[in-house]
């Protein structure tokens, strides 16, 4: 298996690990994955979600262990199999699988979003199906099943309501968030801190299509001052389109929020290269509005 693909930042691509359960084929963003190791055994924890396996320790860290056949709602787990360990929104979790089939490099756009016939797609834990040669892959969604487990671990839209009465602020704000629980929450909670002149959209496209017409119509500085995105988006990802913004005249001096669960050291550094303003991991929505306060002061986003 080659795991030694690099990709260069901006280029709207991602590679995919694929893995199996129960005979059908999931996929993972590489970005999130740690390591991957042999199934070891577990310590049950008491009174755990019926999705918690139990926790190890290893080289003394601590890991929650996922049995992702119950998220998915199968009878029987694995027997053996392997563990792929993440790390997203600031945890490390190991879900456990049968066996891994390889890495795709794929391009965001490749990439089909599910329709309602998956149910309410603000409950799915599918966020994209991949077209093989002879099959699909359906891409999780790891931070969903997680804060189904725990809720703690999403959003926490009660730090807007800790920081009391805030002034109505109609800075037009632009937001790429292809979940439409999280799109959603973000809206809320922005409007919760006194912003409510936003725009909100489900990928990086169509936010970019938004910043076009703007262009067009010559009203950009009317409707965008401010762009929050996701990274992991079908059609344009967050990076491709913060990219996009800061390559062009018209719209490099746009501020980029780039508000994911992948924020890590390595994509860290990736936006700074494309020229975001600001990075930071998805729970932190108190630390998003004062982001966006210090940005809309520092760059007289009102005037």
């Amino acid at each position: 298996m080659d795991t030694n693909i690099l990709l260069d930042s901006g280029t709207n691509e991602l590679e995919i690990l694929e893995f199996v359960l129960n005979g059908n084929y999931y996929g993972i963003n590489v970005a999130k994955i740690r390591e991957i190791i042999p199934y070891q055994r577990v310590t049950p924890i008491p009174n755990a979600h019926p999705s918690i396996e139990g926790i190890f320790m290893p080289r003394d860290v601590m890991i929650t262990a996922i049995d992702l056949a119950n998220c998915l709602g199968c009878i029987d787990g694995p027997v053996g199999g392997m563990f792929i360990i993440t790390n997203f929104n600031r945890l490390d979790i190991a879900f456990h699988v049968e066996n891994v089939t390889g890495i795709h490099r794929v391009s965001w756009t490749d990439i089909a979003k599910p329709n309602r016939s998956f149910g309410s797609l603000e409950d799915s834990i599918i966020s994209g199906i991949v077209k093989k040669e002879d099959h699909l892959i359906i891409i999780l969604d790891f931070e969903k099943i997680i804060s189904d487990i725990n809720p703690e671990t999403g959003l926490k839209v009660s730090e807007i309501d800790a920081m009391g009465e805030r002034k109505r602020r109609k800075v037009p704000i632009l937001i790429a968030e292809d979940s439409v629980l999280l799109n959603k929450l973000i809206v809320e909670s922005l409007k919760k801190a006194g912003y409510d002149n936003l725009i909100h959209t489900e990928n990086g496209k169509q936010a970019y299509d938004v910043i076009c017409k703007c262009k067009e119509e010559g009203n950009l500085r009317q409707k965008v001052r401010l762009v929050i995105t996701d990274i992991e988006m079908p059609m344009m990802d967050g990076h491709h389109l913060t990219k996009l913004i800061k390559t062009d005249e018209a719209t490099k001096n746009i501020p980029v929020v780039i508000f994911s669960s992948l924020v890590n050291d390595d994509m860290r550094r990736k936006g700074e290269a494309l020229g975001a303003d600001a990075q930071l991991s998805k729970p932190e929505v108190g630390n998003l509005v004062k982001i966006i306060d210090d940005l809309v002061e520092k760059y007289h986003l009102e005037d």
